[in-house]
């Protein structure tokens, strides 16, 4: 048996936008469910956002989301999940990096690091932060 773990993003009223924006970096297939879809509309002003979506692509990438209705408490809070991309190469790993960095704040910009032949970390437009890396053979 094996236990596979999903990154999952919450937001509030953005989860759509941030959904096609990763799909446009990373590739992938694109599902989306609405309240409206579901049959579970309790505010007809957010019966289209998100109650589920993901992004899923042939290269392992695998991301979900969803729009935090209005009657629950929402914090996007500061700091409480990085999402990890790490691919083998640098090649490899840029061309995310690249595409992520459309309105993003830079926290470390990508590059060679002591344990890693790239890495970055950046805050996208939506806030969430992405952590960039090529996995290395570092044994501290």
């Amino acid at each position: 048996m094996s236990v596979k773990t999903t990154t999952h993003l919450n937001f509030r009223g953005q989860a759509r936008a941030a959904l096609e924006f990763y799909q446009s970096v990373f590739g992938g297939d694109l599902s989306v469910v609405t309240y409206r879809d579901s049959g579970n509309v309790q505010e007809p002003a957010e019966a289209d956002q998100v109650m589920w979506g993901q992004v899923a692509a042939d290269n392992g990438f695998h991301v979900m989301a969803y729009d935090v209705p209005s009657r629950l408490a929402y914090d996007q809070g500061e700091n409480a999940v990085f999402v990890s991309v790490r691919g083998e190469t640098v090649e490899e790993v840029a061309g995310y990096w690249e595409g992520l960095t459309a309105g993003a704040t830079i926290v470390q910009p990508f590059g060679p690091a002591g344990w890693s032949p790239a890495y970055g970390m950046l805050k996208d437009r939506f806030g969430v932060v992405w952590v960039v890396d090529v996995v290395s053979q570092y044994n501290g």
